[in-house]
C-alpha cells in the first residue's frame, strides 16, 4: 500500500489517481469517434517525420476528415502531442507497477523492473521517441487551458515514475546495506534507458533483445 491508501496498481499522482490521469480530458468514445485514429496517425507522423515538420492538415488527410473536424477532438497540434506524452508516461507508470509486484526480493523485483522497460510494442517505442525528442514541451506553462492540464499531469506522472524507482532502491540498499544515493541512481538509470529510445530504431541492425542484454547489464553495475 502506498499515501493514501492507495495499491501498487492504483498510485496517487499528486493526490489524482493514476486512472484519473491516464483519462484527463477524455471521453468515452462513440462508435464513429475518430480520437484513436487521429492518436495513432500522429503517433506514426510525429515518429517518422517529427513533430514540428508534420502538418496537422496531414493528420487529416490520413485519418480521411477534414482539418476542422480535428479540433473536435484536440484543439491543436501541440494538443494532441501532450496527449501521447501523456499516454505513454502512464502506460511506462504502469508497467512499472505491474512488474515491480514480480519477485520476493527487491533483487527480484528490481530484475522484473528492468525487463520490463524493454518489453514494449513498436508503437511504445515510437511513442517513447515522440515523448524524448518533444520533452521541451513541457517546460512552460500553456496558453490553452486543456493544454495546459495535459502538461501539469505529464509532469507530475514524470515526477511519479522517479519516485517509484527511487523508492525501490531505497527499500533494496536498505535491505542489502549499500550507502548508494537510490535518488542518484534512479536518475542515472532512467538517463541511460531513456537515451536508448533517441536512437534505437525496431528495423534498424541491432535487435531489441541485444539491446536489451547490454543496457540491463548496464543498468546493474549503476545499481550495484
Amino acid at each position: 500500500m502506498g499515501e493514501n491508501g492507495a495499491t501498487a496498481l492504483d498510485p496517487i499522482v499528486a493526490g489524482v489517481p493514476l486512472s484519473d490521469l491516464a483519462a484527463v480530458n477524455e471521453v468515452a468514445p462513440g462508435p464513429r469517434s475518430k480520437r484513436s485514429a487521429i492518436l495513432d496517425t500522429a503517433v506514426t507522423k510525429f515518429g517518422a517525420d517529427g513533430f514540428e515538420a508534420t502538418k496537422w492538415s496531414t493528420i487529416a488527410d490520413e485519418v480521411g476528415i477534414g482539418q476542422t473536424a480535428l479540433y473536435h477532438y484536440f484543439e491543436s497540434k501541440a494538443h494532441c502531442l501532450l496527449t501521447i506524452i501523456r499516454l505513454e508516461l502512464a502506460q511506462s507508470y504502469q508497467r512499472f507497477c505491474r512488474s515491480s509486484q514480480i519477485g520476493s526480493t527487491t533483487g527480484e523485483e528490481i530484475e522484473a523492473v528492468l525487463e520490463s522497460v524493454f518489453d514494449v510494442s513498436t508503437k511504445a517505442i515510437i511513442q517513447t521517441r515522440i515523448v524524448m525528442a518533444n520533452s521541451d514541451v513541457l517546460a512552460a506553462p500553456r496558453n490553452s487551458a486543456r493544454e495546459e492540464t495535459e502538461r501539469v499531469a505529464c509532469l507530475e506522472l514524470t515526477r511519479e515514475i522517479e519516485n517509484a524507482w527511487v523508492q525501490l532502491f531505497r527499500r533494496h540498499y536498505e535491505q542489502t546495506g549499500s550507502e548508494h544515493d537510490p535518488v542518484l541512481v534512479a536518475r542515472a538509470v532512467l538517463g541511460l534507458f531513456n537515451s536508448v529510445w533517441r536512437w534505437y530504431r525496431p528495423d534498424g541492425p541491432l535487435s531489441l533483445a541485444k539491446v536489451s542484454a547490454f543496457y540491463r547489464e548496464s543498468a546493474r553495475r549503476i545499481i550495484d
